[in-house]
């Protein structure tokens, strides 16, 4: 399918497991996408991939925890596309701990990388959208948004504000055509969650068998999950929180 062919997105976090799944993805279906990361060499890899197999991509480095780097980010999209028709607000950081083991910069820079970056950069893109008759913004929150896993108080936190930014925002310009959704995973096979699993002393087949579909999910089924929300068979999705967690609970 080429669900995009012809339209531009952005992917934040490109250069991570679920964001270069993502990008690959929307490649795929023939959209110019736009990786963005702060690591300049996994954005960098992500992209090449992309034109190595046919698809078209540039990656960007932007440090989207900055309000100006944000707007700069579409602003360069913009520079070199003139559209803008797909945001996807994927990256995110966990800063593990109950409140009195956090320190007030993992308080502060889990809103900045995981809230404050989409405020900031739908506030960029969202007028363009505006004037060009609509557009699409999927943004990624968590099940642990909706339903909180203990000792992760930041990072349970940030994504339920991204869940009510999402229906927020969806309300406000739904008139103007501009949808946006949520994606909210469970516990999805990627390197953040092998870096947790290490550190808990578990391994992957032990959250396997936590899952009753019988494993936890792959980077790629995300990736298809944004791209349905994306795209317009999602015509009158607007302001949904879909969990993809093979009917897990929480941990």
């Amino acid at each position: 399918m080429k669900r995009f062919e012809g339209r531009v997105a952005i992917v934040t976090g490109g250069g991570g497991g679920i964001g270069s799944a993502i990008s690959r993805r929307l490649a795929h279906e023939g959209a110019f996408v736009v990786v963005s990361d702060m690591n300049r060499e996994a954005a960098a890899e992500v992209a090449g991939n992309i034109q190595d197999n046919g698809g078209a991509a540039v990656a960007i480095v932007a440090d989207i925890a900055q309000g100006p780097e944000c707007a700069r980010l579409v602003r360069e999209v913009l520079g070199l596309k003139f559209r803008l028709d797909v945001l996807v607000n994927n990256a995110g950081i966990n800063r593990r701990g109950n409140l009195l083991s956090l320190t007030e910069e993992d308080w502060h820079t889990s809103f900045a990388v995981n809230l404050d970056s989409m405020f900031h950069l739908c506030r960029a893109a969202i007028p363009h959208m505006v004037e060009a008759g609509g557009g699409a913004i999927v943004n990624t929150a968590s099940q642990w948004g909706l339903y909180p896993a203990p000792n992760h108080i930041a990072y349970n936190t940030t994504k339920a504000a991204v869940a009510a930014f999402t229906q927020n925002l969806a309300r406000d310009y739904a008139p103007q055509k501009i949808r946006v959704n949520a994606v909210c995973p469970g516990e999805i096979h990627t390197p953040m969650l092998e870096a947790g699993v290490k550190r808990s002393g578990r391994t992957i087949a032990d959250l396997d068998k936590l899952v009753p579909f019988g494993r936890i999910g792959k980077p790629e089924e995300v990736a298809a999950l944004v791209a349905f929300l994306a795209s317009d068979e999602a015509a009158f999705m607007c302001g949904s929180l879909v969990e993809i967690t093979g009917a897990q609970a929480v941990a």
